[in-house]
């Protein structure tokens, strides 16, 4: 039997570091559910000690998941670790995974700390993780620009602890394939125990490397793990993308041999859940996931296609989640039909509430656009969540007047914990008018520092997906909302993000 890669997905708690990208507990949820349906072996539900919040999400995952172990990150010290497993413990399986840095950049400038001290510390947290659970896996911050004579001394000493998984940390995304390749194989010659732990790699795409660097880890050196996330999302240019991989070891199991768990139908709409959640809109030409991905606009690739799938398919778009964009329901479209269909989405509605919610809102919609997509009943769903968790702000109404050679003007009407407020204002568009009516009784002092609009389907009946991404001391939050309307759609997205700001709950953005 071929060996099985095991998938390392951190969507939850890497992937969270990219700017705006912070998920409440709910959302962080509804993404493991969808990990879970993927077969993922370990979900990194997040960092138990970096916040309050953090902690509560990770212990909330731990009490649903079922099929898969879930992991908390612990920085190399007995508080972090004792905080990963209480958050960890209503888990059925799950995974301690501790880290210290190890290049000679970060342990002099960062950690301020010998070699020695690292070395020492690194023990003591491996031996102290062994305490809570058998799984446990070790990582050398900066990996791939530490020193090999010095890796090999530590990564040998936290085996012998008891460190069952050993993860080789291209931290900036230095690496490059042939290199980081050997220096994994490298490792498991040199290091006499090598062979008690699973290696892993977990690779950043700061040079675009990220996915070849980990295929070489695997291939050339042996590592039988991949740290990965959805969409590639991550801080800085991201991480390794779990969908290429995925699909890089099925496509090409002749060249890595390999076996994995993976339902890979559950791709594509993992993809689109992270998209809307976080607002991180996928570009077109994105390897498996982006709208072109199957696309054939060349009259010769669509001859060729027409005639054989396989001369320019080397997979098919049903295998990732691709469907035709079909419509699925109409306004005369019951409620059980609509829970079927989100059954079929696997998507699933937090209770009665909010499937009745979600369905007023799709009828709502089919009465205003004629084609029912199952994005559209996705982007419904993903709203309705987002309003159920964050209710102070809420969009009621607006009009707007927008004439050339004329000052757009806008009247919106909303509810402040439950009271309903209006605004008026002018801008340059009927958009920046709109948001300025809004601010005009809010008041929030917020830096707008992004402003996106998405078509979630084709036409221009296309319900508009708008992100908004608001910075205040310290905090960066995204805000979806959809309308067949964009200027509407703008005003919830904003209203979502001035929710986010205003939560007392929310958690605290990991790069503030």
């Amino acid at each position: 039997m071929a060996e099985k890669l095991i998938i390392f997905d951190t969507t939850l708690r890497d992937g969270e570091q990219s700017p705006g990208a912070s998920m409440t507990k709910d959302e962080k949820i509804r993404i493991a559910r969808q990990l879970e349906r993927m077969r993922v072996d370990v979900i990194e539900a997040g960092f138990a000690a970096s916040s309050n919040g953090d902690f509560d999400a990770i212990q909330a995952i731990a009490s649903i998941i079922k099929d898969s172990t879930v992991c908390s990150l612990a920085r190399a010290n007995d508080k972090d670790i004792q905080r990963a497993a209480d958050a960890l413990k209503p888990a059925e399986h799950f995974r301690i995974h501790t880290f210290i840095a190890t290049s000679p950049l970060h342990m002099e400038k960062k950690l301020r700390m010998t070699p020695d001290q690292v070395f020492e510390q690194a023990k003591q947290a491996v031996r102290f993780a062994r305490k809570f659970t058998d799984d446990v896996e070790f990582s050398p911050e900066d990996g791939s620009r530490s020193d090999m004579d010095f890796l090999c001394r530590i990564l040998e000493a936290v085996i012998a602890e008891g460190a069952t998984t050993i993860n080789i940390a291209d931290t900036v995304g230095y690496g490059v394939p042939e290199l980081y390749g050997e220096m994994v194989r490298s490792l498991r010659e040199r290091i006499p125990n090598s062979h008690k732990a699973v290696f892993s790699v977990h690779c950043h795409n700061d040079l675009g490397m990220a996915v070849a660097n980990s295929l070489a880890g695997v291939h050339i050196g042996g590592a039988r793990q991949v740290e990965c996330t959805i969409n590639g999302l991550g801080e800085r240019a991201g991480n390794t993308a779990l969908e290429e991989i995925v699909m890089a070891v099925r496509t090409r199991k002749d060249y890595f041999g390999l076996e994995l768990g993976i339902d890979a139908t559950q791709i594509v709409p993992a993809s689109k859940l992270v998209s809307q959640i976080t607002g991180f809109v996928v570009q077109p030409n994105k390897a498996v996931v982006g709208a072109n991905a199957f696309a054939h606009a060349s009259g010769i690739h669509q001859d060729g296609v027409l005639k054989a799938r396989d001369t320019y398919e080397i997979m098919r778009a049903e295998d990732v989640g691709w469907a035709a964009n079909k419509i699925v329901l109409g306004k005369l479209s019951g409620r059980n039909a609509f829970k079927q269909r989100l059954l079929e989405l696997g998507v699933a509605t937090a209770s009665e509430a909010d499937l009745n919610a979600a369905f007023a809102r799709f009828k709502e919609l089919a009465d205003r656009k004629a084609e029912i997509f199952d994005e559209d009943i996705m982007a419904i769903v993903s709203d309705e969540a987002e309003a159920h968790e964050n209710e102070y702000f809420r969009f009621v109404s607006l009009s707007q007047h927008s004439e050339t050679g004329e000052r757009p003007r806008a009247h919106v009407v909303f509810a402040m914990d439950g009271v309903e407020a209006t605004g008026d204002g002018e801008g340059n568009g009927p958009v920046d008018a709109t948001l300025n009516a809004i601010e005009t009784k809010v008041g929030s002092g917020a830096e707008l520092l992004l402003y996106s609009v998405n078509a979630i389907t084709t036409g221009t009946q296309a319900q508009g997906e708008v992100t908004v991404r608001l910075s205040k001391s310290g905090r960066i939050v995204n805000g979806v909302g959809t309308d067949p309307d964009i200027v509407a759609a703008s005003a919830k997205a904003y209203l979502a993000a001035l929710n986010k700001l205003h939560s007392k709950v929310e958690k605290l953005s990991p790069q503030a």
